[in-house]
């Protein structure tokens, strides 16, 4: 059979959602399934298998599976990885914890530090020195391995991190030890930090080995077992992931550097949200994505999401920078402004409503599912406010129980407060919003843009219910709910095009820039990057791009800049310079002329093409039913009067283009519901996606 089917499946803390593309006729097919968080592969497994079926699809018509999963995050945050041990230089065996000596909450006397993933017991030396220019001080003594590897064996541990000092310059030493322990300790994974994160930062690159060693054991024996499920329905084709920056690679890359894929999912809602508000028009998009655990937002300028090489997991204080385990990794710059619909929410020690950090997950899940949940969430609030309806809920597949959650209210809200469950359920909606508002308007700030410059795209499946309040809160003036929102990760999936990012620190000062050496270092980078590209099947239409880590001499972080590789190869000083004081100015409102320029590492970004994915050809068809889209009215809880009003709702799968609503009234799809306030307007445009202009003010 000839093969014209690809499938994006992405796992989130409640839902698994299914994307699947007949690539000759562009057409969308979309599953959703509740997460199966003991073994996430089965409901993949299930997923893909319902929706071959109720297509006809055979599975060897299948081209290939891209997938992006929680699995390395959830194994950090819950530590749940491997027995891991770290083998570091001499001197230097506290660094998990002395970190970079950082209060990330000044005033609190109590404050709590994230616990290393690796105890001080098993964290072992090694004595070598390597210098700063990376020449060797003090040679390896191999006898000193002796004892570690006793104690290695002794620990029974599944994974060793080595993260020597200053191995990112001269991994000889790094590279003698993995020898020496995989001689001598066969079965276990080891991971070398100038492998994993070649660059400067001692804390960070040790941190970042670590995780990467701690998860790698994980994600290898779950990548066998859904490679092995993939071939027994029938799909024996190439598995590819998702990485946190937003490319997707071959699984046989993904495994080297799991660590990568600790933001997969979130990136393919990113990459979806930068085609749908291409789609519309908007040149600068707020990409919201709520889901059933958090919410997560992104700047997207032009097409182009904001990216960052940082990134912080399990953190102790919800988003507060500094409170977590540092991970140095290419990222889409997502940051997490709040809780989503399966987040529990209560009443904290001075009789405030408080959503979240923790999660009722898919099992038991809200008080509303069903299965046994006693917990109070956004979901329960947003079904007693009329906002979902229990009868439709994941269209009619799930049914949801509001008796359960006007009980869970009244208990854990209502109750306590001796306020009505209208307005403990509203308390807990406005909440979220107005800390997700608060979150996302600082974040914009702190990157010197106003958020009101942007056109939101929700996602995720409580996205679209929570964005059109939120955007008032924002003065938002434009919402674009695209079809499909709540399986939009998986669908980003298939929108993402084959990359790899690679760095290699070197420090040097700009005015000593050695053109020859640099260049020798970007062609070796962009070698390599083709290689693995050529394993994803994608050799042809390579695209290179170059970045430099820059800052002025004595300064301890770094601006990304973008370079043309001529002006390298040339030795064009001054225009290197040029664009560094340029994105500097950008971000800070000035420059030091009179400073010397360093520049800390190099980027190259290899990448394949972008498939072609035609919005109009994909939902074509999406508005199956004839006739008006009124399915009747329910009441929905109204702010202003404080009370029900009686509210139109709309099928989505009946709204065709160019028809055109006013608020308030309630649009159903199975993956999502879109609440629109009064006053504001909807229109569905060609593409079958619905663009909300809003009301200047908040009604």
């Amino acid at each position: 059979m000839k093969e014209k089917y690809r499938i994006g499946v992405d796992i989130g803390g409640t839902f698994t959602d299914f994307v699947m593309i007949d690539v000759e006729t562009s057409r969308l097919l979309k599953e959703k399934l509740l997460t199966t968080p003991k073994d996430p592969s089965i409901a993949v497994l299930d997923g893909i298998g319902r929706m071959l079926r109720a297509h006809g699809v055979s599975p060897r018509e299948v081209i290939h599976v891209i997938h992006g999963t929680t699995l390395v995050a959830n194994a950090i945050i819950e530590r749940k990885g491997v027995k891991t041990a770290l083998v570091t230089t001499r001197g230097f065996r506290d660094v998990l914890e002395i970190g970079l000596e950082w209060r990330y909450d000044t005033y609190d006397l109590a404050m709590v530090l994230p616990q290393p993933l690796v105890p001080r017991a098993l964290r072992f030396e090694a004595t070598e020195r390597i210098g700063p220019d990376g020449k060797v001080i003090k040679p390896l003594d191999e006898n000193s391995l002796d004892a570690v590897v006793t104690e290695l064996r002794r620990s029974q541990v599944s994974a060793v991190g080595i993260s020597l000092l200053n191995g990112f310059l001269n991994p000889a030493h790094e590279a003698r030890i993995q020898k020496l322990l995989a001689a001598r300790l066969p079965n276990i994974v080891i991971c070398t930090s100038s492998d994993v994160v070649p660059e400067i930062g001692e804390y960070e690159r040790c941190s970042t080995t670590v995780a990467n060693a701690y998860v790698l054991p994980l994600f290898d024996n779950y990548l066998r077992g859904l490679r092995g499920g993939l071939d027994r329905v029938g799909i024996r084709k190439d598995l590819y992931l998702m990485l946190s920056d937003g490319g997707t690679v071959h699984e046989s890359t993904a495994i080297r550097h799991p660590i990568r894929l600790v933001q997969s999912g979130p990136a393919g809602g990113v990459q979806a949200a930068t085609i749908y508000g291409q789609d519309a028009g908007a040149d600068y998009v707020f990409c919201f994505d709520m889901g059933g655990t958090t919410a997560k937002a992104c700047l997207i300028d032009e097409g182009e999401p904001a990216r960052a090489t940082e990134f912080e997991v399990a953190r102790v204080a919800r988003m507060k920078k500094g409170s977590g385990i540092p991970l140095r990794i290419p990222v889409i710059d997502m940051i997490e402004i709040g809780a989503g619909g399966g987040s529990i929410a209560r009443l904290d020690r001075l009789g405030l409503i408080q959503v979240g950090p923790d999660s009722a997950g898919a099992d038991p899940g809200p008080a509303c599912y069903g299965l046994g949940g006693e917990f109070l969430t956004v979901t329960d609030a947003d079904l007693v406010l009329g906002y979902l309806d229990a009868r439709s809920f994941l269209g009619g597949d799930m049914q949801l129980d509001a008796g359960a959650a006007r009980s869970a209210i009244e208990r854990h809200i209502g109750g306590p407060l001796g306020i009505s469950i209208q307005e403990a359920a509203w308390g807990i909606h406005d909440t979220v919003n107005e800390n997700m508002a608060r979150a996302a308007s600082i974040h914009a700030l702190e990157k010197a843009k106003r958020i009101s410059d942007y056109a939101m795209v929700p996602i995720g499946g409580a996205g679209p219910v929570h964005a059109c309040h939120i955007a008032m809160k924002l003065g938002l003036s434009r919402v674009v709910v695209p079809v499909g929102a709540g399986v939009a990760s998986a669908f980003g999936f298939l929108a993402a095009p084959t990359a790899f990012s690679f760095v290699r620190g070197r420090v040097e000062p700009l005015d000593t820039l050695s053109s020859r050496a640099v260049t020798r270092l970007l062609a070796e980078l962009e070698s390599e990057g083709r290689g693995l590209l050529a394993v994803a099947g994608t050799a042809a239409r390579v695209a290179i791009s170059i970045q430099a880590a820059m800052r002025y001499a004595g300064q301890g972080y770094e601006v990304d800049v973008g370079l043309d590789r001529a002006w390298i190869e040339a030795s064009d000083k001054v225009r290197i310079r040029a664009a560094f004081e340029a994105e500097y100015q950008r971000l800070f409102g000035r420059t030091e002329p009179a400073m010397q320029v360093e520049i800390v590492s190099w980027r190259l970004t290899a990448s394949g093409p972008r498939p072609k994915l035609d919005l109009k050809l994909a939902n074509a068809g999406f508005s199956s039913k004839g006739g008006a889209s009124l399915k009747g009215t329910r009441a929905v809880y109204d702010a202003v009067s404080g009370s029900f009003v009686a509210t139109a709702v709309h099928d989505r799968y009946a709204i065709a283009p160019g028809a055109a609503f006013d608020g308030p009234l309630i649009i159903e799809e199975r993956e999502s519901t879109v609440v629109v306030p009064r006053s504001a307007t909807v229109r569905c445009n060609d593409s079958y996606n619905l663009i909300i202009d809003m009301p200047l003010t908040a009604t």
